[in-house]
């Protein structure tokens, strides 16, 4: 590039790089928003009990981990063919329209809450991310292609857009579809898709040809600089010393099969009772005996192809397989934290708190929900500066965006703010807790059940004796009365208190409906006109209780807040914030650890995450709450174990032979959501 060119290249930047880089960091930050607020609603969703305070469609956790596990494997796999076809056709910035707009179809489709629009919703997707995703850091690395050195840089201010979107969507969508309606969430997710989508196209100015359509004047340059001719690569891209042979082709299509057909069945067999492999080999499963087929076909086409290479990229070839071999087990533990930890979290963590403990985490919330905002709104100005007479449609776009985030950020934290806790009384029907006669060993019963000699007591005769704590109390079981219950003469009716906090005015002595918030009928909120009327009508329709139960205010408290599922999901976003520049720092320094090691650290400070969690949880008796402290550890330790090991995925991959890693890495996160 000439030095009139870089002038001219420079002559609009923002923070010392190009405005147009600044059009691409708001538009993947919103496509980043939709993406993370809509992934951190599916699982609670699905799972939530059918009746309640936010109905979902009460799935199993099982059907509900196969479907996303599906989901997720597909959106690893769909970049390889969008990628394509915005090399070859439609260039990258149409196939960004195209994506994103396939995008905002899909989350519309979700908001509308019935089993096709979900499915529909999920598979426009999937779609859409397959020609955004691989698009956007391509149109960064054209822009940069004559200035590598300012090409780090710019990924640096490229991915905090992306941690950003993650971070505000995951916080804003989920608030709002738990605290209004699942569709508001949705909704949202989709409108902010949209918005982004305009202002990316309202920007096109500032970036001249660059991901423009392919023409023979004009050719769009790959990422990485793969294209570049090689003495040893031939026009098809095969290296000449290892080219694929037709068995090669054949294994790489039967695998290639085998593992979408599995991504496919897994859901389809238990959510449809449709079996695409409907036999069994001895005492295997159809697709338990499809999958180990796939996996040695695949192990032997590696093997075989590894072996053809001198000695040098042999070498690194297995290197490469192995550090990807672990890290489908790196990520097939992390993704948890949009499965099984948001139900953990969602019915097994004390998300309440009240008084000053309240009052402490508003103070924290807003602080770390602010300041970021603020900064990015920042950012904002300073494109708006630069770039308005030039591209004034995008500009009012992005700040009718900002207005919209900040509008909902202060009804959030004012909600939160103003949320009061109150005591209701309620009745219930009272029986004693016998003991379970699963229990069989004399520390168990000394433990739970407060029985010191069980010697000649025989397992009938145990399930007549009460339960009796520690300090020698007998132990009830309590049935809150619903709308919809009649009571027994014979049932003994006692008075209860239940805590709710909702952000409504309310009198001791009034009169009120509540309902259970969770699957453990542990937690219960306050029902406005809006929702008792959707509640009543769900029970009429489903033919079962409705779960209303009426209550009367016994007392006023102090300020509460009720924590969302969803808080506990940004903080990967925000401990990568806070800590990717010391990770930098420490891999720029003399201290720099090997590939191996930064592998090594990353599995094993993953696996401390979990163990923190199973600590906190272990001894938990039923009805008893885990702290959330234990889950914000999992969730700094694998955040963690990801700033060491991921970055090493990544620069193996775009330094090792291309053909062959594109299809190992496609299907390594691919088969990280496999269940």
């Amino acid at each position: 590039m000439s030095d009139f060119a870089r002038s001219e290249f420079f002559k609009s930047k923002v923070l010392g790089h190009p405005a147009g880089l600044f059009v691409l960091f708001f538009t993947e930050m919103w496509e980043r928003f939709s993406f993370y607020g809509m992934r951190v609603l599916l699982i609670n969703f699905l799972t939530i009990a059918l009746v309640g305070y936010n109905p979902g469609w009460e799935w199993s956790a099982e059907n509900a981990g196969a479907l996303f596990g599906t989901y997720a494997g597909l959106l690893y796999l769909t970049p390889i063919l969008g990628g394509y076809i915005a090399d070859k056709w439609t260039g990258y910035r149409w196939a960004v329209v195209i994506g994103s707009i396939l995008m905002t179809l899909g989350h519309a489709s979700m908001a509308l809450e019935t089993e096709l629009s979900l499915y529909m919703g999920l598979g426009l997707l999937i779609i859409g991310t397959g020609f955004f995703k691989p698009t956007m850091t391509s149109i960064v690395s054209e822009m940069y292609k004559d200035l590598p050195e300012k090409k780090d840089g710019a990924y640096t201010i490229f991915y905090m857009g992306v941690n950003a979107g993650a971070f505000f969507g995951m916080m804003l969508c989920g608030y709002l579809a738990e605290k209004v309606g699942w569709s508001y969430g949705f909704g949202l997710a989709g409108v902010f898709m949209l918005l982004g989508t305009l202002q990316f196209w309202l920007a096109s100015p500032l970036f001249g040809d660059i991901g423009a359509v392919p023409s023979k004047k004009h050719e769009v340059e790959l990422p990485q600089n793969i294209n570049e001719k090689s003495v040893n690569v031939n026009p098809e891209g095969e290296d000449k010393r290892n080219p694929f042979t037709l068995v090669d082709k054949i294994l790489v299509a039967i695998t290639a099969i085998i593992g979408i057909s599995y991504l496919i069945n897994d859901p389809l067999s238990k959510i449809g009772d449709i079996n695409l492999f409907p036999f069994k080999v001895g005492p295997l499963s159809g697709q338990i005996f499809m999958i180990l087929i796939g996996l040695g076909l695949f192990l032997y086409l590696a093997g075989s192809r590894i072996v053809r290479y001198d000695r040098i990229v042999r070498d690194r070839m297995i290197a490469f397989i192995i550090f990807a071999f672990f890290t489908v087990f790196f990520w097939m533990s992390f993704e948890q934290g949009a499965t099984s930890l948001v139900i953990f979290a969602r019915d097994n963590v004390q998300r309440v708190l009240s008084g000053s403990a309240a009052t402490m985490y508003n103070i924290i919330n807003i602080l770390i929900t602010v300041l970021p905002l603020a900064l990015i709104t920042y950012v904002l100005y300073l494109l708006w500066r630069q770039t308005f007479k030039k591209i004034p449609g995008s500009n009012i776009v992005l700040v009718v965006c900002f207005l919209g985030v900040w509008s909902i950020v202060g009804w959030m934290l004012n909600r939160d703010w103003n949320t009061t806790a109150y005591d209701v009384s309620v009745n219930a029907i009272e029986t004693p807790k016998m003991v379970e006669k699963t229990f069989y060993t004399k520390p168990i019963y000394e433990f739970y059940y407060g029985i010191q000699d069980i010697k000649g007591i025989d397992a009938d005769t145990l399930e007549t004796l009460q339960v009796i704590n520690d300090k020698g109390e007998r132990q009830f079981n309590y049935k809150y009365i619903t709308e919809s219950m009649k009571p027994d003469s014979t049932d003994k009716v006692v008075s209860r208190t239940i805590p709710i906090g909702d952000p409504v005015k309310l009198q001791e002595g009034d009169n009120v409906f509540i309902i259970h918030k969770d699957n453990k009928y542990e937690d219960y909120g306050y029902l406005d006109d809006k929702r008792l009327a959707k509640a009543r009508e769900l029970g009429k329709e489903l033919d079962r209780d409705n779960m209303i139960i009426p209550a009367k205010v016994s007392e006023v408290k102090a300020n509460k807040v009720e924590i969302t599922v969803s808080w506990f999901s940004i903080l990967n976003s925000f401990f990568i914030i806070l800590f990717a520049s010391l990770f930098s720092k420490w891999w720029d320094s003399r201290y720099n650890p090997s590939a191996a090691t930064k592998y090594a650290l990353g599995l094993i400070i993953m696996g401390i995450g979990f163990g923190l969690l199973a600590f906190g949880a272990y001894g938990i008796q039923e009805g008893v709450k885990v702290s959330m402290v234990w889950l914000i550890l999992a969730y700094l330790f694998h955040t963690l174990g990801e700033l060491c090991l991921s970055p090493v995925g990544l620069s193996y991959v775009s330094s090792s032979r291309k053909n062959d890693c594109i299809h190992v890495w496609s299907l390594v996160f691919s088969h990280c959501y496999w269940k």
